[in-house]
């Protein structure tokens, strides 16, 4: 993901990456040759550097809320890559010393930025198509093998697929529809923790239906999906591009223009949600505007949603 970021700061008008920071300093080094930055092994070499407004947080999980509050605390803005934390002490950890420190953080749930996901966000506000009805989120893949350390694996560190995939989808829904007045998980939970989960949420009569995980063979592929059911009509992506569907309409396919990444790697090339939630993030900060469209409260939420989705899961085994 420090990979995928670099590849986005590189393509904003007036954002320099200055500084990359990885234990491994070949890996920062590969990274930082692009933008002319400067290169550290530790974090307080990082902070130290007064050319470093914002810092990039794209840690294991475990080390976000101990690395989000040493920046704020030496000064700097965050964003911290999803999910927010390992637990709900350690995000509330982070909310305080943003408050404390007059600086902004911002979780990286790219999925509220992603370009059909926003279409599908209008559709569903505008009214366009009448009332949502139901709405069916996927997300799932092979196992990320690729962590260093493989620190994905490890339960303590990761919270398992449902907390480092399965979020994506859990914070969109809460996103769109708010608090749901009933919710109830099932799941995989093996020794990686809970690989596949099935959720379904009611929003006021409005069903939504969860399915996210990495337990899946290695050759296969990741995939991402919506299937939204209106009263009027319907908004699907499955296999192919976002198709909207009118009653009494022609089928209309939005055009969507895709910004590639160059070798950045990950599950996407296109770099999509990534672009538009920096970009976002770097926006705000320069016109002084609040961070309205995703809040650390709201991100504490999706974290406190997923891990009950976690306990369900874990009871009912």
């Amino acid at each position: 993901m420090g990979r995928m970021h670099s590849e986005v700061y590189g393509a904003l008008d007036g954002v320099n990456l200055v500084h990359l920071c990885d234990k491994e300093r070949a890996a920062a080094e590969k990274i930082a040759v692009g933008h002319g930055a400067a290169v550290s092994t530790t974090l307080d070499e990082l902070l130290a550097d007064s050319s470093v407004d914002i810092v990039d947080i794209c840690l294991p999980t475990d080390l976000h809320a101990d690395a989000t509050v040493k920046a704020l605390e030496a000064g700097k803005h965050v964003i911290c890559e999803k999910p927010m934390a390992i637990d709900i002490e350690s995000a509330d950890r982070m909310i305080a010393a943003s408050k404390a420190s007059g600086k902004r953080l911002m979780i990286a749930h790219c999925i509220r930025f992603w370009p059909e996901y926003e279409i599908l966000e209008n559709l569903t506000k505008s009214g366009q198509l009448g009332k949502l009805l139901s709405l069916n989120l996927t997300r799932y893949g092979a196992f990320p093998s690729w962590s260093s350390d493989n620190w994905l694996a490890d339960e303590k560190r990761s919270g398992g697929g449902a907390l480092d995939m399965h979020i994506h989808d859990t914070d969109y829904a809460l996103y769109l529809l708010g608090t749901p007045d009933k919710a109830v998980s099932f799941g995989t939970d093996d020794h990686r923790g809970v690989s596949q989960i099935f959720t379904t949420m009611d929003f006021g009569g409005t069903v939504v239906h969860l399915e996210g995980g990495w337990n899946l063979p290695a050759t296969a592929p990741f995939k991402m999906a919506f299937r939204a059911i209106f009263e009027k009509g319907a908004a699907i992506m499955d296999a192919g591009p976002l198709t909207v569907y009118e009653d009494g309409k022609d089928p209309v396919t939005p055009e969507i223009p895709k910004m590639v990444a160059k070798g950045a790697g990950g599950n996407l090339s296109d770099l999509g949600g990534y672009y538009y939630e920096l970009k976002y993030f770097y926006d705000q900060l320069q016109s002084g505007a609040p961070l309205d469209r995703i809040t650390p409260e709201s991100s504490r939420l999706s974290l406190v949603t997923t891990l009950e989705e976690i306990r369900q899961v874990k009871e009912a085994r």
